[in-house]
């Protein structure tokens, strides 16, 4: 199962200006490409910052603060590589507080944009989509069980796991690789156990789940 990282989902064609682009050229560029900001890379097209509406609006209310792009923009640029994670993406996003990233090879030069909107796109997958997935990936290849052993129920990305497993150290297993699965947005466990591996040396006599199931 692999998961689809910020390479899959980001655009690859990146609009971007130079330090020296003034004013009015960015808010151009910011409207004929319908977009709300705009990197700001050098002559080998490593990002130097980024421009977006917001610092042009600063600019003409305030009345100062510089009229081109290496004025303007807001330095140094917060990046992604391709190989990151969505997860890690979004992460980055929400800590700097930026709705698009710019994404860089590993020379550091600009490869693509990635947004907040092309996350999103990854929760939009069907729930039939996310089921399937589960069950080839998760319960039969990862698991090796067959995949009638457990039963899997999504709904709008809840991914809901019940049933019982061999042993519990298996159930943590189940659940971390379903959250890892396009799409998903919760996993909701109600497994249990037949054998408590982790007590295999220990003097207990409760070797099963709660009624119910165990919940991790």
């Amino acid at each position: 199962m692999r998961q689809r990282c910020v390479g899959d989902l980001m655009t690859p064609t990146a609009v971007s200006v130079r330090p020296g682009t003034p004013f009015k050229e960015i808010a151009r560029v910011l409207d004929e490409y319908d977009i709300t900001a705009v990197v700001v890379a050098d002559d080998q097209d490593r990002p130097l910052g980024v421009v977006s509406e917001a610092d042009l609006l600063r600019r003409h209310t305030s009345g100062g603060g510089g009229n081109t792009a290496r004025e303007l923009m807001t330095s140094p640029a917060v990046v992604a590589e391709p190989g990151w994670q969505a997860v890690r993406a979004a992460r980055t996003m929400e800590e700097h507080r930026v709705k698009r990233l710019p994404v860089v090879d590993g020379e550091g030069r600009l490869v693509g944009v990635i947004s907040r909107s092309d996350l999103v796109r990854l929760f939009l997958r069907r729930d039939r989509a996310i089921q399937e997935e589960i069950l080839e990936d998760v319960i039969v290849r990862t698991l090796g069980l067959p995949p009638s052993a457990l039963t899997v129920e999504v709904a709008e990305g809840r991914v809901t796991l019940s049933g019982t497993v061999a042993a519990k150290s298996l159930i943590p297993v189940a659940v971390r690789w379903c959250g890892r699965v396009d799409g998903v947005v919760d996993v909701v466990n109600r497994l249990a156990f037949e054998r408590d591996d982790h007590d295999d040396h220990d003097d207990h006599d409760d070797h099963g789940a709660p009624p119910g199931g165990h919940r991790a």
